[in-house]
C-alpha cells in the first residue's frame, strides 16, 4: 500500500531530518487491510533511526505526539484500529517542546 508519511515539530529529527516519505507498506501476513498499529511498528522498524522512544511508547505513539490521517485526529478515525487506505497521508506532530 503506498502511503506518504510526514513528521513535525521535531519528530523529523529522528527519521534522519527528513519530513516527508513516500512508502509502500504490507499488511501483516493473514491480513488483508493495514491498520495503524502496524504502520507504527512498520515505521519504528524501517524510519526512525535513532532514539525511537521519543517516537513510541509500548504499541503506540508516545503521549505529545499528534497524528493526522487524511487531515483528521486519528482519535476521530478509530486509533491504531484505523484502516488505511491507499494514498492515505499520515502526519505525526510532537506538541512537546524543549525550551
Amino acid at each position: 500500500m503506498h502511503l506518504t508519511l510526514e513528521f513535525g515539530g521535531g519528530l523529523e529529527l529522528l527519521c534522519g531530518s527528513v519530513k516527508t516519505h513516500s512508502v509502500d507498506v504490507k499488511s501483516e501476513p493473514g491480513e488483508h487491510e493495514l491498520k495503524m498499529r502496524d504502520l507504527l511498528s512498520w515505521t519504528k522498524s524501517n524510519l526512525i533511526k535513532e532514539r525511537p522512544e521519543m517516537f513510541m511508547k509500548g504499541n503506540t505513539v508516545r503521549p505529545g505526539v499528534l497524528v493526522l490521517i487524511n487531515d483528521c485526529d486519528w482519535e476521530l478515525c478509530g486509533g491504531l484500529d484505523t484502516e488505511l487506505e491507499e494514498k492515505d497521508v499520515v502526519v505525526f506532530i510532537s506538541t512537546l517542546h524543549g525550551g
